[in-house]
């Protein structure tokens, strides 16, 4: 669920990880680590997680 609502926000709000959690005011290692370990990475260029 996260996975989905956090790339979802990505693509239709954000033109970065780093601006949605300053939005949001989220930490973004917490939600890197949370999702790195299920196996998914930020990837920049594409500004998903994959």
């Amino acid at each position: 669920m996260l996975l989905s609502v956090i790339n979802m926000k990505l693509r239709d709000q954000y033109d970065s990880l780093d601006s949605l959690c300053d939005d949001l005011d989220v930490n973004k290692e917490e939600i890197i680590n949370t999702l790195s370990s299920v196996n998914y990475v930020y990837d920049e260029t594409q500004n998903q997680f994959k």
